[in-house]
């Protein structure tokens, strides 16, 4: 951290980042949901020291992420696990803390974990679509085809966005039918062809699908648009738009947001809040342009100002996919970019890296998996400190609100003085 002063007054400036997906294992309830012993970070090291991890050509060897040990995730894994992965062993940086949370909201999903990390658990219970086919209710296809002048739609199931793509992708450029299915999570996805049937189209009939399914208790639908010529070149594109439910109650992006603070967000971030208090929006497609994005948006970030950024290719590209190797390359890489992060930190400076639920590639199917997040904190508040075992990701927002000197969210409690 560069002791510079602070930047221009007395308040000091938040960045978050969340790694989308990386998890660490140990969930309390994750039985629950059919994930006891899922443990994406460190099934991963595993799998790279036992050199399962090398296949596809990403990577070889031992995971191999220095700056994120130093940063304590090793730490916080054995906290959270109650063992020590091979080759997250290493000190802790001076200036460093580590820990982990767990998570009151319910379900597994996107918003739960981010709305909990900004200050909102989510105590109600999302709508999710059965596992039949065709899962959706007909009334609300006959809705849907009719409001948005479709030729009907294709799909109607639980599925992997790029396997049905391939399945039914040509299908769908010869028709015109959109591609709607689900997963796990409370999720309504369209994809359709950018090309043949209009990104912009894709959007309108997303805006359409989310007033359809508000009464049902819907988190997201999911715009996931592709191009290609053929199944086997059928690929999505970083066009993807997420149509969020409003979280229930104030985010300390609003409370930021709201003292005209300066707030940034980079990635998805936007979407998940449903565009509440997200300020200056930044989109960035894959992980190395959106380290590019949160660098640039940090330069000029005001004091008493917020960043926040996910990191979404652990969790799409990867996680879901149950590409070991190409996870642990993922992390290898973001790993190689921590210290340009770090060196533009200034005094008073807090930086929080963090998750918002699990996605193990070793583990069975292609869904979220129930997990502790890891809280790694860079701050002269905090020091080389175990902040232990937290009980909600709340304990970020709190955290935030008490180093930007904001109002309190609803939930949680701060780890700093």
């Amino acid at each position: 951290m560069r002791n510079v002063g602070i930047r221009g007054g007395e308040l000091s400036r938040a960045v978050i980042l969340i790694l989308d997906s990386v998890g660490i294992g140990g969930a309390l309830d994750a039985e629950l949901y059919g994930d006891a012993g899922a443990n994406t970070v460190g099934h991963i090291a595993e799998a790279c020291f036992d050199g399962i991890g090398d296949k596809n050509g990403h990577r070889e060897g031992p995971l191999f992420i220095p700056n994120l040990i130093r940063l304590g995730l090793g730490r916080a894994c054995e906290l959270a696990t109650g063992s020590m992965s091979p080759s997250l062993e290493g000190a802790v940086s001076g200036d460093a803390a580590f820990g982990f949370a767990d998570e009151l909201s319910r379900g597994k999903d996107t918003p739960s974990g981010h709305w909990e990390i900004a200050g909102v658990p989510v105590l109600f219970d999302w709508g999710y679509f059965p596992r039949e086919i065709p899962c959706f209710p007909p009334y609300l296809i006959d809705e849907l085809v009719e409001q948005a002048d479709l030729p009907g739609v294709l799909g109607s199931k639980h599925a992997s966005g790029t396997e049905i793509i391939a399945e039914l992708g040509e299908e769908h450029v010869q028709t015109g039918a959109p591609i709607c299915y689900t997963s796990a999570d409370s999720v309504f996805q369209i994809a359709a062809h950018e090309e043949a049937f209009g990104l912009e189209r894709l959007y309108s009939v997303c805006t359409i699908a989310r007033r359809l399914i508000d009464p049902l208790r819907i988190g997201r639908v999911i715009a996931r648009p592709f191009i290609g010529d053929a199944a086997a070149t059928f690929q999505r594109t970083g066009n993807r738009r997420d149509y969020s439910v409003r979280p229930p109650a104030k985010t300390i992006l609003d409370f930021a947001s709201s003292l005209a603070r300066d707030v940034r967000t980079v990635g998805k971030i936007g979407d998940i809040f449903a565009h509440c208090g997200t300020g200056r929006e930044c989109k960035a497609d894959g992980n190395d342009a959106l380290f590019d994005a949160t660098l640039k948006e940090l330069a000029s970030l005001r004091d008493g100002g917020l960043l926040i950024t996910n990191f979404i290719d652990f969790d799409t590209r990867f996680g879901h996919r149950r590409d070991v190797s190409g996870y642990a390359a993922a992390l290898e890489s973001f790993d190689r970019r921590l210290p340009d992060l770090l060196n533009r930190l200034v005094k008073n400076d807090l930086l929080l890296l963090t998750a918002d639920h699990g996605c193990d590639p070793t583990w069975p199917g292609t869904d979220h998996t129930r997990e502790r997040i890891p809280i790694l904190a860079v701050s002269e508040r905090i020091g080389s400190t175990s902040i232990g075992a937290r009980p909600t990701f709340a304990d970020i927002a709190a955290t935030v609100a008490r180093h930007l000197e904001l109002p309190s969210p609803a939930s949680g409690e701060p780890f700093i003085r």
